[in-house]
């Protein structure tokens, strides 16, 4: 839809509602991730468990990093879910101004958090292979 006063095209209501739908998946992704860490965390302490129960003296890995690593992966969640509103908000404020402008320093920063959480988890499951 055109704006008579200066022939930009207006941000119509699916533009608007397209935005909500990327700020969901943003929030999908977000809870993912933290759901994720969460299991990484509780699954090293059931493992821990098991080995008292079983009587064994070291069941789990000599490196304790799944504790670190889940709590990891739930900042990142964190931040993804902060990132994703940040986002929406911007990109709210410019369809109303008519100025929609990309950026991605933002996605930078989230693609090297989940990258690092990645390659912690590497680091630890490769020397348990």
């Amino acid at each position: 839809m055109q704006d008579d006063n200066n022939n930009r095209p207006k941000a119509s209501a699916s533009d608007h509602l397209a935005n909500e739908r990327t700020f969901l998946a943003w929030v999908r992704t977000s809870i993912a991730l933290m759901g994720f860490g969460f299991v990484v965390v509780k699954f090293s302490l059931f493992v821990r468990q098991l080995s008292l129960a079983v009587g064994a003296r070291n069941v789990t890995p000599a490196k304790g990093f799944s504790g670190l690593i889940g709590m990891c992966l739930v900042a990142v969640g964190a931040l993804t879910a902060l990132i994703g509103y940040s986002r929406y908000k911007r990109i709210e404020k410019q369809l109303l101004e008519q100025t929609f402008y990309p950026k991605s320093r933002l996605l930078l920063l989230l693609t090297v958090g989940v990258i690092g959480a990645s390659l912690l988890l590497l680091y630890y499951l490769l020397p348990n292979l």
